[in-house]
């Protein structure tokens, strides 16, 4: 047994203590409702960036909001001010140790944005920068490569925007999410540990709020296995990337049930003819592996579950391949970029 699938399937606990903080996403809606910001700004570095990958999406097509990815290295390295005044500014940062997120929230705070920090450790330098913190009260994460601390930011930012819209629309499925979790653990992604066990290279696919997992099930396989993971949304990789996918460049896409999903299935039928091996998280397509998954619930909570049963299987994949995923070579559990 290895920290990063003890941590995996603790996922659910860190989830549900996350989630039980309702006072506090309800009040946080309803002044932001109240400020009504014009953009929003979303600042992370890591399996971070790919929670806020997932925000950002959230926050344009639940709210119609232009959300940006912020460049840390502006405020850390180049030490220029940003206008920010009236923004929302978001920092998610498991440790909020990170000197240029630390840097780029304070930056903001005095340029007049509202700072909210999205962090397991409510007593770092982040949280006491930013105004708001939300805790992902995860509890202490061993696992060099994070897992629980992704789901947790990952359903804090749902639980987020949830708050912030009037109605609550996925309430219902946010209170099932730690059952769907501890669920996930014991699906059968086996086909999925078998093609990481002999491969170097895979595409990793997403679109919209499911791009974020991509990105991130791409970061991890980098760590924990060795292998070169390239993320693309579905509708970039038609764009130039898919001339790479083959016999030799398997792909793993993450689907969810929305508008996005028509499109995504075309353009992996087509790599399945062409030969690719697709294994696919929340579709069928003609000519892939189609993975389990739980039964529907919401299009982007659909996504966490799906999300433990990837890291299950590249832990699987990382022991197959004869290397330790909680000691990936040359990395630390906190890296303090400037």
């Amino acid at each position: 047994m290895t920290l990063m699938r003890d941590e995996t399937i603790a996922a659910a606990e860190a989830v549900a203590s996350c989630l039980a903080q309702r006072a506090a996403f309800t009040a946080l809606g309803a002044r932001l409702r109240a400020l009504d910001p014009p953009f929003v700004v979303v600042c992370a570095r890591g399996s971070s960036s790919h929670a806020g990958t997932y925000l950002r999406v959230l926050l344009g097509k639940q709210l119609g909001l232009v959300a940006a990815a912020a460049m840390p290295s502006i405020a850390s390295v180049y030490h220029r001010p940003q206008r920010l005044h009236g923004a929302l500014f978001i920092a998610i940062s498991q440790s909020g140790g990170s000197p240029d997120v630390l840097a780029s929230a304070e930056q903001a705070r005095a340029a007049g944005a509202l700072t909210l920090a999205i962090v397991n450790n409510a007593a770092s330098p982040l949280a006491q920068a930013c105004e708001h913190v939300l805790d992902m009260a995860a509890g202490p994460e061993r696992s060099v490569a994070a897992t629980k601390t992704v789901l947790a930011s990952l359903a804090a930012s749902l639980a987020l925007v949830d708050a912030w819209q009037d109605g609550a629309p996925a309430a219902a499925a946010l209170a099932a999410l730690p059952t769907r979790l501890a669920e996930a653990t014991a699906l059968d992604w086996s086909p999925l540990t078998h093609v990481l066990a002999h491969t170097d290279r895979i595409f990793a696919v997403g679109r919209g709020p499911a791009l974020g997992i991509a990105k991130e099930a791409a970061l991890k396989l980098a760590e924990t296995c060795g292998i070169a993971g390239m993320a693309f949304s579905a509708a970039e990789l038609a764009h130039g990337p898919m001339a790479l996918a083959g016999p030799a460049f398997p792909v793993l896409a993450f689907l969810q049930n929305d508008a996005s999903r028509p499109h995504s299935e075309q353009l992996l039928a087509g790599l399945a003819a062409r030969g690719a091996a697709v294994l696919t998280a929340g579709g069928t397509v003609a000519g892939a592996t189609a993975l389990p998954v739980l039964p529907p619930s919401h299009p982007d909570a659909d996504l966490l579950p799906a999300l433990v049963s990837f890291y299950l299987a590249a832990e699987a994949a990382a022991r197959r391949r004869g290397l330790d995923p909680d000691r990936p070579p040359a990395l630390q559990k906190v890296t303090r970029t400037i």
